[in-house]
């Protein structure tokens, strides 16, 4: 089930949930780990059950897994065996689904659509964990890229999914070799959303506008769009494309925070982002799935739904 286009026949657009990582982080989960926030899923799925719920209590139509840096090359090389790493992956979902249920099994509010979960992907540059999802700076042949992401895909599947988040893409290539492997899944929708270098470009270079060309109209393809970057890049990407593009745009920034890597650390908290404002704007220009990314929280999220409510009196 394309589950964008159910909830885009009623709704003026579809809700994302906000950053997973950077609120366990908040929690007090130390995350500097190769596996990141699959390091939470291994050891305290009960956190992420937590931050799951936060966002649907939000108004979140949609649930993203802690499955973005966990692959099994990624968990074998931090000692797990090979059926315990697909067996975590699976998890990510089991958990997401849990979430769902049982905010929906108390929800008073008759007037938001079913969520789903979208199971997520991260590119071949998160499972290397070196920040390569911000650069590209790797190259893998066509076979390659495929086999990388159909090993996850497979385990994904078997969990259930039948929506798939490909996420924080820097280059075209691995896009194309996605949207390529997707045609042996017919019944599971996804979408693919890249890292903007600045407001043309994706992070490897290659222009959104091109990619957005190569991309659009690819059988069982759901959106395309923008994620885990600045909010300011995000109005000028989607001018470029909205006016041709078939499928819908989705986009979920950053807080508009920078991430200081002689730290480690996130500054210039002051140019936090407006999302009830940005959304408007973006909504505007032709975004269909809103959400935030790193540094956005509930509260971000409640002010995009905030704005649906808005459009919907």
């Amino acid at each position: 089930m394309n589950h964008i286009e159910r909830i885009l026949e009623e709704y003026p657009f579809v809700v994302l949930d906000g950053g997973l990582a950077t609120e366990l982080e908040k929690a007090g989960h130390d995350l500097r780990d190769r596996l990141w926030s699959a390091k939470v899923l291994a050891e305290k799925p009960d956190a992420i059950m937590d931050i799951h719920r936060s966002y649907l209590e939000a108004g979140a139509d949609c649930i993203i897994t802690s499955s973005y840096q966990a692959t099994v090359k990624g968990f074998m090389s931090a000692g797990y065996s090979k059926k315990d790493a697909g067996r975590l992956i699976k998890l990510s979902v089991k958990i997401a689904k849990d979430a769902v249920e049982q905010v929906m099994e108390k929800s008073v509010d008759n007037h938001r659509p079913e969520p789903f979960v979208a199971s997520s992907a991260g590119c071949y540059g998160a499972y290397l964990a070196d920040g390569s999802e911000y650069s590209g700076n790797y190259k893998l042949s066509l076979k390659e890229y495929k086999d990388f992401h159909r090993e996850r895909l497979e385990l994904l599947a078997e969990a259930g999914s039948d929506f798939i988040a490909f996420e924080t893409f820097p280059n075209i290539d691995e896009g194309l070799a996605v949207s390529e492997l997707m045609m042996e899944y017919p019944d599971i929708h996804y979408w693919i959303v890249f890292t903007a270098a600045d407001e043309n470009h994706i992070s490897h270079g290659e222009v959104f506008f091109d990619c957005v060309k190569e991309l659009n109209g690819k059988s069982n393809l759901a959106g395309i769009g923008i994620n885990c970057s600045r909010p300011e890049f995000i109005s000028p990407l989607l001018g470029e494309v909205n006016s041709f593009v078939k499928q819908p745009l989705v986009v979920y920034p950053n807080s508009g925070e920078r991430f200081d890597i002689g730290c480690t650390c996130w500054k210039d908290e002051s140019s936090k982002a407006d999302f009830l404002q940005l959304t408007e704007e973006w909504y505007s220009l032709g975004a269909r799935i809103i959400g935030g990314c790193c540094r956005t929280g509930p509260e971000d999220i409640r002010k995009i739904s905030s704005y649906r409510k808005k459009l919907m009196v």
